[in-house]
This record gives structure tokens, C-alpha cells and sequence, in this order.
């Protein structure tokens, strides 16, 4: 723990201005990122008395080694570059609202030349428009089914799609009309695209003009005495209106609006969120927020509000760096405007409302209004939202009662159990999967106060002395260790993005602090933070008995890493294991420490296991053409898009290799040499795979923890 005094900035060096300012622990890492009107008026609260301090202040002001901060113009712009931040680094002390569920969307990928309608989930894409959040994915398609009777746009994959267009057969939707079959030219490029737009139109509110046009056209066929004609018109109208009614109108036409609602405690709080398009809920959704920081309601919304329409700005400046035609920038911009409605309901206001609603207004180009429902039908939809939001809290307490409690029960019992100085916040665990040797790969795993931080997971592949791999599990554990520290401290050394301050501040023995970051001013836009291995573990386990232990504080030591603890954990009898140690340490089987230490071996065998497969089933696939010198993926890629198959390409003249994009004629002239000397092998690229030579290629894979040294694969 870091007293907060060692790294406080003199008070005159503070400006006074409005700006940014982060928090870094010892290592560089920011920890926390926040915004101010005044910044030496709040960063003078984080350094009072620590006893004064709410409990969670106090955790990020003792885990903290610097401060620095980065003034800006205006409160507008100190919000953008907050966010911004926030996004970058991702502070384990900032609020952080996770969805409770991943929520689909009903996507129509207007960007391509022939659209197609899908269900989406993820990040979305520029040129493509969302409508939604739906429930459940069901719900999507049951509508969409409804629609395309109306509007029979594409909803094939794009495989399928070019498989129709060359063998001239539409799929199956096409034959039953739920689909116009642009791929067989039943429909033009042109005509399709308009009537993705209408279908497009159709699902943003404007139901009432496609009604009304299938109205006069079902009733001019019964005039023209055309009954089936205008059965068929009938049919799709109650198709329209079934699918209209699945969203309750709450609200008059003109209403777009979000609206919020927040219930929680000290520790907890879960976010609902209604959207209402042309006066109906088009979609809703929910997160789930641990308050790590001491926050108001006021300052959860203006985080939610960030983190929700912040996320607009970044599709949107992703649009504009893709290379989108005028119909894609057209779907973009009104995306965006779907996205950022007129109104942004609120249970409570922000701390500075008129910012807020500045940004959002920047966001929409257009006039945006933020406040909270005061009466009427508003209110009311208000109060349902809110009741939605206590469920949701109240379903997450009895999913996971106790977990922040037993996570940190568990940190405590292995900070005991193996004598560390402090609960390690950071684990990693290694192991290692092969098959009899071959195809040997290694994982490693991370978690970060008892969760996993898959964005940091890393596979590696064992190279050994030779290049052929490790002689055993002993000596791929010691390669993988001394390459993730190896980069550990070459990183530490190069990064250019974290000043160090490198005062002599000795400890009171005679040897030197470790340098750490200085506090002071940063420029808004410096070299980006530190993604790989920079910054160090407290905790290190390896997926294995006294052999591997052993093999790891081998490589610690030649590196002269001397701060980080290390242990193994042995499947069989799950003993825990320390290096230099006879014994292992023995957890309680109903120790929530042992059954953490469980968890992260596990992901870690999972996801060694995942990248072996990947690797074996790569390597037992041949082509002729990966002997070709000079000739890489993407260029095979392109040879076989053009030709079709190897036998094509052997037939075919350095000249016409050599006009594929990309290729020149010497790599063309090696393609012929390398071709016409294959002595009539077998195409393999064409569909056929040759099996590797490996000892038994079919064996499952393995992962060791407790083998003897010399014993690879047995």
C-alpha cells in the first residue's frame, strides 16, 4: 500500500482549469480516470486524510503511485476525452456497466450492394442499421418471418448467396416469395435496395403509408374482380399489422425517447433502459454496475450516459474512416439519429446537465433534451422501467449472492495460505497441451480481483532449442515463463508512454525504491498505454505438480524477477505446491480459495487446449503451394479465387500468374516451376486435405500437470 502523500503534486503546480486527470499504480497501469471543473479543487479531495475517505477512495489512492492530468477547453471536451480514456485504459477502479445478457438486434446491411437483413449481436458496423434490442433472438425472427411476405428482401448468407447466383437456382425462400431472389435476377441490385429501404422505413415507425398503399392496391384488385390478387394484399396487411402490434404503442407517434431508470445500493446497481421510436418500445435493455468507486446516483447516470451513447460517437467515426458509398453513409447518418433520440429520460440529473445535453446534441446533429419525467404518461412509462430495474437487481443478488464477499474471501485464503504480503488482486496461470509431442502450445490466463480478463489472455507456441518444440513439459513451461517475463521487463524498459520517476527514494535499507510514475501534466494525446506483457502478476500459478513448479522459479530466477510468488496446482489429489517446499499446501476441498485457484486452471487448460487444436488442425491441412518461395497466404488466397483449383493453375502461363493482383512475374515463374516439378501431386487445395506426419495424428490432445520430467506426452 502507497502512501498517498509520496506522490502528491505541489498544490501550485495544479491548474485551476477544467481538464482530465488519471491515477497509475507502481507499475504505470491507469487504475482510475475522472474529469473536473476545477482540477487542484477535486484532486485536492483524493489527498486529505486517508482515514476521512470512503473505503473505495481509500483502495484507489493507496494502490495509486502517480497522478497526472491533462487540461482541456471546455467541460464538453473534458467528457469526450474522459470517456475516451476510460475506454483506452479500462480502470479497475471506474464504473463499468455490463450488459446482463448479450442483446440481439435485427440488422440490415444497407453498406453492401445487395442488403440482407439478419440478426446482429456485438459491435455494431458502419452502414448498417439496428433496430432493437430484442429480448431473445426468437423474437427477431418471428417478426422478420411476418415482414418478408411485405417487404421479401435477402436474408441468406453470403455463401448462399453466390452459390444461387451461379448455379441459377434460388434457395428455398425464393420459391415460396420470401425472398424477390436478387440473386437470380428476379429483382434488380437497384429495386432490392429500395426495398430494403422501405423495409427499413417500415421498422423506424413509418408503418401507417405502407398500410395504406397494400389498402389501395388490395382494393383496387377487388374492383379489377382479381380476388386472389387481393386475398394475397388482405393477407399481407394483417402480416403488417400483427407485426406492428407486437410493440404497444405507450406513447403519442412523434415520441423517440429513452428512458432510464436506476435501483441499487452501496455496492450494487442495476440500469434499464426503454427505447421508444414513433411512440412505441422498439427495444429495451440492462446492465448490472459493482460501484468500485464511491458515486452518486447523478454521477452513475453521466457515466451510463457516456458508456451508452459514447458508443454512437465510435460507430460514427468509424463510418467515416470506412470506405462507404453515398447509400452507406446515408444509413450511417441515420443510425446515429436513431440512436441519439430527441429525449434522454433520466431517474436523476447529471452533475452538469447542460454538458451532457451538449454532447448528446453534438452526437445527434440535432437538438437533443435531457431531463427527468415530471407527470403524465412519461412518468408512468418511467415507473414501469424502474420496476424493470429492481427485477433485474433483484434476479442478480440470487444469482450471485455472496460473490463480492467470496472472491474476496477466496484472495484472502490464498494470500494466507501461501504468506503473501497482500491479496494477489492479479493471477496468471500457464499450461501447456500437445499431442505426443507435436503441435506444442502454452496458455495464459488472467484474472483480476477473482474475475477473468479474456482481453488479456495470450497463447504461445513452443519453439524449444531447436525449433521443433520442448523435450518435455518441464522445458516448455521454462520457455514460456522466461518469454512472458523476458517481454515483461523489455516492455517496462521501452515503454515511452509512463515517465518514471527514477529519484533515489530508498526504503530505509540502503537499496533504492523502484522507480515509479511521475506525477504531473500529460498531453491529451500521447503514445498509446501498454497492451502486452508490461505489466507483472502477483500471483502466478502453473497447471502442474513440483517438476513444473520447479521449471518456472528456474526461469524467475535467470531473470532475476524476484517479486512475483508462484505455485502449482496438481489435478490429482489438488494440492497446492510452493517452490524449495518437501510438502504441498493443503486447502480445505470447500476452501473458496482453492476453488478459485480451480477456475483459473481450468480456463487455462481450456484455453491451451483451444489454441492446440487450432494449431494441429492448421498443420493438417497441405497445399502444394505452401512450398512456393515467396508466396504467402494472401497471395495463394488470391491465385485460387482466380483459378478455381490447382489444376487449373497448372495449366495456366506466367503471364496470366503474373496479371493476378499481387503477384509479379518471378514469384509467377516460381508458381510454374514449383507446379510443373510436382510430378502430378494431387490437388489439395480443391477440397482435399493431407493429414501432417506426426506420430498419431488422430490422438486427443493432452495437458500435463503432474508428469515426471522426460515423459512428454505419456
Amino acid at each position: 500500500m502507497a502512501d498517498p502523500a509520496t506522490y502528491r503534486p505541489k498544490p501550485g503546480e495544479i491548474p485551476t482549469s477544467p481538464g482530465v486527470y488519471r491515477f497509475r499504480d507502481a507499475h504505470g497501469r491507469v487504475i482510475y480516470v475522472g474529469k473536473a471543473k476545477n482540477l487542484r479543487a477535486r484532486l485536492s479531495n483524493y489527498f486529505q486524510d486517508v482515514a476521512h475517505l470512503h473505503h473505495r477512495t481509500q483502495s484507489m489512492v493507496t494502490t495509486a503511485a502517480s497522478v497526472e492530468w491533462t487540461v482541456v477547453g471546455t467541460e464538453v471536451e473534458a467528457l469526450a476525452l474522459e470517456y475516451s480514456w476510460i475506454k483506452e485504459y479500462d480502470p479497475r477502479f471506474n464504473v463499468k456497466y455490463r450488459d446482463d445478457k448479450s442483446y440481439p438486434y435485427l440488422a440490415v446491411t444497407m453498406a453492401e450492394e445487395v442488403p440482407r437483413a439478419q440478426v446482429m449481436r456485438g459491435a455494431k458496423r458502419p452502414g448498417t442499421r439496428y433496430f432493437g434490442p430484442y429480448g431473445h433472438a426468437w423474437a427477431i425472427r418471428e417478426t422478420l418471418d411476418l415482414l418478408l411476405r411485405v417487404f421479401p428482401i435477402r436474408t441468406c448468407s453470403a455463401g448462399v448467396y453466390r452459390r444461387a447466383h451461379q448455379t441459377g437456382r434460388p434457395c428455398l425462400l425464393g420459391y415460396i416469395d420470401k425472398c424477390s431472389a436478387p440473386c437470380v435476377g428476379r429483382i434488380t441490385v437497384d429495386d432490392h435496395k429500395q426495398l430494403a429501404q422501405d423495409f427499413c422505413d417500415f421498422m423506424a415507425g413509418d408503418t401507417q403509408r405502407f398500410e395504406r398503399r397494400l389498402t389501395a392496391r388490395m382494393n383496387e384488385a377487388a374492383a379489377s374482380m382479381e380476388y386472389e390478387q387481393a386475398a394475397r394484399l388482405r393477407d399481407d396487411i394483417q402480416a403488417l399489422r400483427r407485426a406492428t402490434e407486437k410493440n404497444a404503442v405507450v406513447l403519442p407517434d412523434a415520441t423517440d425517447a429513452d428512458i432510464f431508470a436506476l435501483a441499487g445500493d452501496e455496492l450494487e446497481a442495476a440500469v434499464q433502459v426503454f427505447h421508444v421510436r414513433g411512440g412505441r418500445i422498439r427495444g429495451q435493455r440492462g446492465w448490472v454496475v459493482e460501484k468500485v468507486e464511491d458515486v452518486t446516483d447523478a454521477e452513475l447516470v453521466e457515466h451510463l450516459l457516456q458508456q451508452v451513447y459514447g458508443a454512437v460517437e465510435d460507430a460514427r467515426a468509424a463510418a467515416e474512416e470506412a470506405d462507404l458509398d453515398a447509400d452507406g453513409r446515408a444509413a450511417s447518418r441515420r443510425e446515429t439519429r436513431d440512436a441519439v433520440p430527441r429525449e434522454v429520460l433520466v431517474p436523476v440529473l447529471p452533475p452538469d446537465p447542460g454538458q451532457m445535453s451538449a454532447w448528446l446534441t453534438g452526437l445527434r446533429g440535432a437538438r437533443v433534451e435531457l431531463r427527468v419525467p415530471q407527470r403524465g404518461d412519461k412518468r408512468e412509462l418511467a415507473a414501469t422501467v424502474k420496476a424493470n430495474a429492481e427485477h433485474a437487481l433483484a434476479l442478480h443478488r440470487t444469482r450471485r449472492a455472496g460473490d463480492l464477499t467470496t472472491r474476496s474471501q477466496a484472495l484472502r485464503e490464498i494470500q494466507e495460505a501461501l504468506g503473501l504480503e497482500s491479496a494477489p488482486l492479479r493471477i496468471e496461470c500457464y499450461d501447456i497441451s500437445h499431442t505426443q509431442g507435436t503441435y506444442q502450445s502454452a496458455s495464459m490466463v488472467v484474472f483480476e480481483d477473482g474475475l477473468p480478463r479474456k482481453s488479456e489472455y495470450r497463447t504461445f507456441s513452443v519453439r524449444g532449442p531447436e525449433g521443433d518444440g520442448a523435450r518435455d513439459d518441464t522445458a516448455a513451461m521454462h520457455e514460456v515463463i522466461t518469454r512472458r517475463f523476458r517481454r515483461y521487463l523489455a516492455d517496462r524498459l521501452a515503454s515511452g508512454d509512463v515517465e518514471l520517476d527514477d529519484s533515489d527514494d530508498s526504503d530505509g535499507a540502503g537499496a533504492p525504491a523502484r522507480a515509479r510514475p511521475r506525477s504531473g501534466e500529460v498531453p491529451a494525446e500521447e503514445p498509446g498505454e501498454r497492451k502486452r506483457f508490461a505489466y507483472p502478476p502477483n500471483l502466478v500459478v502453473v497447471d502442474g505438480g513440483p517438476p513444473q513448479v520447479a521449471a518456472a522459479q528456474r526461469a524467475l530466477d535467470e531473470l532475476g524477477v524476484t517479486d512475483v510468488a508462484l505455485c502449482g496446482l496438481a489435478k490429482r489429489l489438488e494440492e497446492v505446491w510452493v517452490p524449495g517446499e518437501d510438502y504441498p499446501v493443503i486447502l480445505q476441498r470447500s476452501s473458496e480459495g482453492l476453488y478459485l485457484l480451480q477456475r483459473v486452471r481450468d480456463e487455462a487448460h481450456r484455453f491451451a487446449i483451444t489454441q492446440h487444436r487450432r494449431r494441429r488442425s492448421k498443420g493438417m491441412t497441405a497445399s502444394v503451394l505452401d512450398d512456393v518461395p515467396g508466396l504467402g497466404p494472401t497471395r495463394r488466397k488470391a491465385l485460387l479465387s482466380t483459378f478455381g483449383s490447382v489444376k487449373r493453375l497448372r495449366a495456366a502461363s506466367v503471364e496470366e500468374i503474373a496479371g493476378v493482383r499481387g503477384m509479379g512475374r518471378r514469384t509467377a515463374e516460381a508458381v510454374v516451376a514449383a507446379l510443373g516439378g510436382d510430378g502430378g501431386a494431387p490437388d489439395t487445395t480443391s477440397g482435399a486435405t493431407s493429414p501432417a506426419v506426426t506420430p498419431d495424428a488422430g490422438s486427443a490432445p493432452t495437458s500435463h500437470d503432474g508428469a515426471a520430467p522426460g515423459m512428454l506426452g505419456a
